[in-house]
């Protein structure tokens, strides 16, 4: 039950519910603060967060999104000014600023993908802007409290369909954060959370698919947070070729949460030809383009690398016995070697 309570000339609003933010609002007249009190708290019980006009008091527009997701961002690292990023987000305000969020929609996109290939952007390009539309949208809704269309995910089949968006020429395909978010979301859902745990690990331990559905549970050390790879891959060695792999981070908090079942000795008990059919029939129904269950292992040593790990460091997780094979992964820019400030 909302609290309604007096503070001055003013009646404020107060609406606590667990598992819930706090919402908060003052209006001039009691009545009006009880009316928005039976609004906020309507939807809360229909099971969704308020819409932006109950929360904000009034249309929210796409540039005021991006703002929200700006300053959010910038409380961990800021976004630098010579950055893509900085450029992408600015791009999606001059083209889709004063939108009303909520009324976004696949037609809108259609038509900013349409100005940007005008501009002389390709589909991989447009792709990456589309994306980040879909992550700031994400993190700004959890920051301002709201419920935000997820029109991108809606407006992808589309955009691949008219050619506006698509993969890059050569094989650096990364997914994006936006890509990784709804293709776990859509597994879990549609195939079962278990589809959605492997996507997860691969990304955080640069596995390959063969090699994490063999992964046993007696083969994991909880003292050293190792696992056992049996029979990696190896051009010189075909059998034999066991590998302790130390499992950091996210992929040892995964671990640590997956139910164990008494009769199965595997960690992932799901078949590797059924893992990728799986994962391209994600990707078709999101309208992800050029997007392999590899390419999940060159994201995960990406990251490696771009957390801090050196090559040596880099190799004892991803199994490469040539230290060459891992420069294509570093993905370094000059501006990368300035001293960061």
């Amino acid at each position: 039950m909302a609290s309604i309570i007096k503070v001055g000339e003013k009646w404020r609003a107060l609406i606590r519910r667990k598992g819930h933010p706090v919402y908060c609002k003052t209006f001039k007249v009691k009545k009006q603060a009880e009316a928005w009190a039976r609004s906020v708290e309507g939807d809360i019980d229909n099971g969704n967060a308020p819409a932006p006009a109950a929360v904000v008091g009034r249309r929210l527009l796409l540039r005021e999104v991006i703002l929200e997701y700006r300053d959010l961002h910038d409380r961990s690292r800021p976004i630098s000014d010579s950055s893509t990023e900085h450029y992408t987000l600015n791009h999606l305000v001059d083209g889709l600023g004063e939108r009303d969020v909520m009324a976004l929609n696949a037609q809108d996109l259609v038509s900013y993908a349409k100005m940007r290939r005008d501009e002389g952007a390709g589909p991989y390009t447009i792709n990456m802007d589309i994306s980040k539309l879909g992550t700031a949208m994400r993190y700004a809704a959890m920051s301002l409290k709201v419920t935000l269309p997820d029109v991108v995910a809606s407006s992808r089949p589309l955009l691949t369909h008219l050619g506006l968006i698509g993969g890059g020429g050569k094989r650096e395909r990364r997914p994006t954060e936006d890509e990784l978010v709804n293709l776990t979301n859509w597994l879990a859902n549609e195939r079962g959370a278990l589809y959605a745990d492997v996507v997860r690990f691969a990304v955080a331990t640069a596995m390959r698919r063969g090699e994490i559905v063999k992964l046993l549970w007696t083969d994991v050390d909880q003292v050293k947070r190792l696992v056992l790879v049996r029979d990696r891959k190896d051009p010189r060695k075909k059998t034999g070729n066991d590998q302790w792999v130390p499992l950091l981070g996210a992929a040892w908090t995964l671990l640590e949460g997956m139910a164990r079942a008494d009769d199965e000795p595997r960690i992932f008990p799901v078949h590797e030809q059924t893992l990728s059919k799986y994962f391209l029939e994600a990707c078709r129904a999101l309208g992800i383009p050029d997007l392999h269950f590899h390419d999940l292992r060159h994201e995960g040593t990406s990251r490696l690398f771009e957390e801090g790990y050196e090559i040596q460091q880099v190799a004892l997780v991803t199994g490469h016995k040539d230290w060459r094979h891992l420069r294509r992964y570093t993905n370094l820019k000059p501006e990368d070697l300035h001293p960061k400030r």
